[in-house]
């Protein structure tokens, strides 16, 4: 009984680390999209174009990651051997660390 409960423990976590980029260090941007979207400029000058197949249908990601052996890591755990044809530098120039920053709000003066 303990041994069934601890295999469908391991196996639910291993399922759980595959859907999460984020436990790969990785951040995906736009998923399942054109090469014409990807080349806007406000995008973060870290991201890559990741150029996979499933199925026989070819699709383009844009995503971020600290080494491009993370982002083939997760790509290749989520959907398998051979589907990663290429990771690529992405358009864009924003500095990273500035992306997606939002300024806060002034508080108005009495």
């Amino acid at each position: 009984m303990k041994a069934v409960v601890e295999k469908k423990m391991n196996s639910l976590g291993k399922e759980e680390n595959t859907n999460n980029p984020s436990s790969y260090g990785c951040e995906i941007v736009l998923e399942k999209t054109t090469l014409q979207q990807t080349k806007d400029p406000s995008f973060p000058s870290d991201a890559y174009l990741v150029f996979y197949s499933v199925d026989g249908q070819d699709y383009i990601d844009l995503c971020r990651g600290h080494k491009r052996v993370s982002i083939f890591d997760f790509y290749y755990d989520k959907y398998g051997p051979g589907t990663v044809k290429k990771i690529d530098f992405g358009y864009g120039r924003v500095n990273p660390k500035l992306w997606g920053y939002k300024q806060p709000e002034k508080k108005k003066r009495k």
